[in-house]
């Protein structure tokens, strides 16, 4: 079960703007995710891009989206930020609000039960499937051209949309447990970062060790207990990910993409593919085609 950050504060401050209680920020055509760190904070965050490219990253889940997503992230819920290009037309609105938005007595509303338990739901992360991505999606667009009596209200049908909503995942299913101080937060963004920026090279543990001033199996056990896997686990998982980038939006061979991607060894590759994703690097190649035609 995942366990939710109570010592220290956020690591991202959310600021509405004066006499606002929700936050809404549209970015449009190319923009660079200003967010792209390893960050959590109390406020629920809904997210959805109409085009754009990018990784998700959210507890323990990582995944690439290619076209557009909707995302509900609840309380706590350590992500990073998730675009990283919009197409001509593309958008991404970000909602922002702390779940007591309504008030405590308005929450215990019976009419209001669905909602509170989307908020609980909210914790493990849902990513929302077409339908209603398709439906709900524009609401959320519009949100930013209200007033701030009408975000109000239109946030709260968007919520009761979102609650009823059944064509939905929950990203951290395995839960995330995150038991830190702000300076372990602070050490974890970058031991991401550092992967980031290396995941195609040979990343050493006694290298990532060092980088966090400690010894090898200390470090083990620090990032299994913080992130619920092994270091060697994510680093893969990243790799995949960037692979299922390359499947999409490249012509590249197979064998090209698996040494792009840091794997040495293309039957490794593809074992850990197939692992990760439930398909072959081939069958999932074939499958995006169909998407995109």
């Amino acid at each position: 079960m995942s366990q939710v950050i109570k010592k220290k504060p956020s690591l991202e401050k959310v600021s509405p703007d004066f006499g606002n209680s929700i936050l809404v920020k549209q970015n449009v055509k190319n923009f660079k995710s200003k967010r792209a760190f390893w960050h959590f904070h109390p406020e629920i965050e809904l997210v959805y891009v109409n085009k754009g490219k990018g990784k998700r990253h959210i507890g323990s889940h990582l995944s690439y989206f290619n076209n557009s997503q909707l995302i509900l992230i609840g309380s706590d819920l350590p992500h990073n930020g998730f675009t990283d290009r919009l197409t001509a037309k593309g958008k991404e609105t970000l909602v922002q609000f702390r779940p007591d938005i309504f008030g405590e007595a308005f929450l215990e509303l019976p009419e209001m039960a669905s909602i509170t338990k989307l908020f609980e739901r909210a914790r493990k992360g849902l990513l929302y499937k077409p339908e209603t991505k398709k439906r709900i999606g524009p609401k959320i667009e519009q949100l930013a051209g209200l007033d701030n009596f009408g975000r109000l209200v239109g946030l709260l049908e968007i919520l009761q949309d979102l609650a009823k909503a059944e064509d939905y995942e929950l990203m951290n299913a395995d839960g995330f447990a995150l038991e830190t101080e702000t300076q372990d937060n602070d050490k974890i963004d970058s031991i991401f970062q550092y992967v980031n920026a290396n995941f195609k090279d040979h990343i050493a543990l006694e290298d990532i060790a060092e980088k966090a001033n400690m010894t090898v199996p200390g470090f083990c056990r620090y990032f299994k207990k913080v992130t619920g896997k092994t270091f060697t686990k994510m680093v893969n998982e990243y790799r995949v990910v960037h692979a299922t980038k390359l499947l999409s939006e490249s012509d590249k061979s197979i064998t090209d993409i698996c040494f792009d991607c840091g794997f040495n060894n293309f039957s490794h590759f593809n074992k850990l593919f197939k692992e990760f994703t439930g398909k072959t690097a081939l069958q999932y190649r074939k499958e995006m085609k169909r998407m995109i035609q």
